[in-house]
């Protein structure tokens, strides 16, 4: 029986799924493996009756360029009675290839762990997918689909800001990443809005919604006493998961949870919850502001992928091959800036629950610190007069003392 390879994609979409695909399939047709590509994530893979396609030259070379994904995807995550061999068995399997984020991996850690203590000689390398850019690796090295989401991310972001500048509005913008803060803070920065919030900036302090309302009004009040009548500020949907059960029921809002535990976030409209509250608070502060929502999120998951991330992920879809030619399983395909491909082994980001951790931004580093510094607009105690003519207590809405950076 010839032997094959089975491609599955799990979790969210990111542009770049499809050039992984091709590029995997297209290097292992070389040397004659039947390549399958598994719908429906882990949902399928462990089924009686696995839908499947098998994926030729043509194929491989149609879907290539696309956004999307051309294997239906699944948030499905399998518990361990379930799993069998019976797939790699049958079909004469030697490399299981998962492409996905944080979840994605940590089940493929699982089923590493699981042939390995089976004896059955399947190698398993995974593609870290995600444009919430969380996943833990090597420093500098982005997860495939963040550059690309993060540019159609951008582009919107910048009609919002000339919508701002030419109504004379501010807006309150709401973006996708999860735990962590890279994508608001890469939209935010890209496009110079005075106010960026993300999660990892509350290391001294808890994340509430009253902090995150001061954060925005000390950016609108730094604007007036600048002469300058509107704006947009952004905020990571990260903050919601490091909030308390009850500073979020307090808030009246009714979350629903998905299979893994998280927040259903795309139930709700952040940017609307966000912007009632601050429209409250403006209104008790007696400040004439107007604020619209925006939400960014979907819109970019399945955006075709750029440049960046056409050659990255073919390069990773490379790396892949080579890894598998060098034995390795049980691990992450990196690439580098240079293009040398290393294995990240799953077993050394785990937690002590066999979770891969998630990468948050690096607020230590310099591009935050610039950024932070030299680029968002808020109030500090030189502002303190002049922010009294708008509200009687100008020290309330100084950035530092919000956040309690010292």
């Amino acid at each position: 029986m010839t032997q094959s390879i089975v491609i599955l994609a799990g979790g969210g979409p990111a542009p770049g799924i499809n050039t992984v695909i091709s590029t995997v399939a297209k290097t292992f047709l070389k040397d004659n493996f039947r390549v399958i590509g598994l719908h429906e994530g882990y949902k399928n893979l462990f089924k009686s009756n696995p839908k499947f396609i098998d994926i030729d030259f043509a194929y491989a070379d149609l879907i290539q360029k696309m956004g999307g994904s051309a294997l239906q995807m699944s948030r499905y995550k399998p518990k361990d009675e379930e799993f069998n061999t019976d797939f790699f068995v049958n079909n004469n399997v030697k490399l299981l290839v998962t492409i996905g984020g944080d979840d994605t991996a940590s089940t493929a850690n699982r089923i590493s762990k699981f042939l390995a203590a089976n004896n059955v000689k399947i190698q398993n390398i995974h593609v870290p997918k995600t444009i919430d850019n969380d996943l833990p690796l090597p420093e500098g090295t982005p997860t495939f689909g963040y550059y690309s989401a993060k540019e159609a991310g951008v582009r919107i972001s910048q009609t919002v800001y000339e919508d701002a500048r030419t109504s004379g509005n501010w807006f309150l913008v709401s973006a996708m990443g999860r735990e962590a803060g890279h994508l608001a803070f890469g939209m935010g920065a890209a496009c110079h809005y005075p106010m960026i919030i993300i999660p990892e900036m509350f290391y001294n302090t808890d994340v509430t919604f009253d902090r995150i309302l001061k954060l925005v009004i000390s950016a609108m009040l730094k604007r007036k006493v600048l002469g300058i009548d509107y704006g947009v500020a952004i905020i990571s949907e990260g903050v919601f998961h490091f909030m308390t059960d009850e500073e979020i029921n307090n808030s009246g809002v009714n979350f629903t949870y998905d299979d893994h535990g998280h927040p259903e976030l795309g139930n709700v409209s952040k940017a609307h919850i966000f912007n009632t509250l601050l429209q409250k608070r403006i209104k008790e502060l007696g400040l004439s502001i107007k604020s619209r929502p925006v939400e960014i999120g979907y819109e970019v998951r399945c955006v075709d992928p750029g440049a960046f991330d056409l050659f990255y992920c073919s390069i990773l879809g490379y790396g892949v091959k080579q890894l598998f030619d060098e034995g390795v399983s049980g691990a992450m395909v990196t690439a580098d800036n240079k293009g040398e491909v290393k294995p990240l082994y799953l077993k050394d980001v785990e937690d002590e629950n066999g979770k891969v951790k998630p990468r948050l931004v690096n607020m230590n580093g310099e591009k935050a610190k610039l950024v932070f510094r030299d680029c968002l607009q808020y109030i500090t105690p030189a502002d303190y007069e002049a922010a009294k003519k708008y509200v009687a207590n100008p020290e309330d809405y100084d950035f530092k003392k919000i956040l309690n950076w010292q």
